[in-house]
């Protein structure tokens, strides 16, 4: 087995960048999820209320970021550690971002067509999930540091479906080839190069990946119609249909395209409901 794509998303909710090697860190991939657009109370905004966000790219630069989409862009500076902090709301958590300048808020909100605003985490502590990961320390990705998916596991879901679909549409951080499909749900550790990854949690998956992820438009509700009807979790702790794992770094490192995969620890894969 081996990394076949590494992404990252600087902000939440934006296109995907592919790198050929990145640097881990305990928040996850270095830059990955470290700003967020929040609307004016503070909750935070994702392509699942606004799918146009897909049509934005968000790249790494010295200063900060640059910021393209349908023929417009701006340069934004990574806040000050003395910038003003923002509460701000993250599934049920309460957090803090360092705001961005009104020049960005003003820019997204009008790319948008909704008043909002442009958040940077820094260094400010978010606490991953207590439960499945104690102790661990998160990005402003939805609840853990990395997310790893299988190629294999793609093509078979594909057999199934009336069309295939890329594996952008899962947002993942890693892609592994030469797993055997749904291998995945059986690994408890894993080797990525010198990086070992503790995997966590299944990921349940939501109407994010029914979006298309240049176009920014949804033309069906697949592939989640297709994985109610063979990955469907449904426990007291987990409710929903799975395409992935989220992982936790054990130390940091580099992980590079190429870098070999390995097990190096397994646990019982999850029972999937019946549909009658």
């Amino acid at each position: 087995m081996q990394v076949s794509a590494l992404y990252i998303y600087p902000v939440k909710g934006l296109r995907a960048v592919e790198l050929q090697e990145a640097e881990v860190t305990p928040r996850g991939l270095r830059h990955d999820r470290r700003w967020m657009l929040v609307d004016m109370d503070g909750k935070f905004i994702t392509q699942r209320e606004q799918p146009k966000l897909a049509t934005l790219s968000a790249h790494v630069t010295p200063a900060g970021l640059r910021i393209a989409g349908s023929g417009k862009s701006i340069d934004i500076s990574e806040p000050l550690a003395n910038a003003p902090r923002l509460p701000v709301k993250l599934w049920k958590q309460d957090i803090e971002g360092f705001a961005a300048s009104g020049e960005a808020d003003a820019w997204f909100s009008d790319y948008l067509s909704l008043p909002c605003r442009l958040v940077y985490q820094g260094d400010l502590p978010r606490a991953a999930s207590e439960k499945y990961a104690a102790n661990a320390q998160v990005s402003y990705a939805d609840g853990f540091p990395i997310l790893v998916t299988v190629t294999e596991s793609l093509g078979d879901l594909n057999v199934k479906m009336p069309a295939a679909l890329p594996m952008d549409r899962f947002r993942p951080n890693i892609v592994v080839t030469g797993a055997g499909a749904w291998a995945e749900d059986s690994w408890k550790k894993i080797k990525v190069g010198d990086i070992t990854l503790d995997i966590v949690k299944p990921c349940t998956r939501c109407v994010v990946t029914t979006t298309d992820q240049l176009t920014g438009e949804k033309q069906s509700n697949e592939p989640l119609n297709t994985l109610k009807t063979f990955r469907l979790l449904r426990t007291p702790d987990l409710t929903g249909v799975v395409f992935g794992q989220n992982a936790v770094p054990m130390h940091a490192g580099i992980v590079k395209k190429g870098d070999i995969v390995t097990v190096a620890a397994t646990q019982a894969p999850p029972a999937f409901a019946k549909l009658a």
